[in-house]
């Protein structure tokens, strides 16, 4: 599957739960709704994917990704008002992390759907 395919797949998959429950509610709620509309669309995922953090070689911490979609693409939910710049930098940093080519923010506290394509700049390939 292209990763077009897949993001438009997963954005549908989170249009729906944004549809049913609104905003308003924790993360956690629509990370667990969102999870069972992948579950329904075919679509493999892992759940709070834990990724070692590496400074000059060295292991200096850990952090979770909300999701890792057919293994190629990070998704990082919200459940705010507005996104702002650290959730951005929050899901470059998984895509980086995680050697990923694109990653995916989405917030459902918004009372429309936000949604994010982060892309992993150093795995960019630019035409001329």
């Amino acid at each position: 599957m292209d990763i077009d395919n897949l993001t438009y797949r997963v954005n549908g998959c989170a249009m729906k739960v944004h549809n049913v429950l609104g905003n308003g509610f924790q993360e956690v709620i629509y990370q667990r709704c969102l999870a069972i509309e992948l579950e329904k669309a075919g679509i493999k995922f892992r759940r709070e994917v834990e990724q070692e953090i590496f400074y000059d070689g060295l292991v200096v911490g850990k952090r979770r990704a909300d999701f890792v979609i057919e293994g190629i693409l990070t998704v990082e939910v919200k459940a705010c008002i507005n996104l702002e710049n650290q959730h951005l930098s929050q899901a470059k940093n998984y895509v980086i992390a995680y050697n990923f080519d694109i990653g995916l923010l989405i917030n459902f506290g918004s009372t429309s759907l936000q949604f994010k394509k982060i892309y992993n700049q150093k795995n960019r390939i630019y035409k001329i």
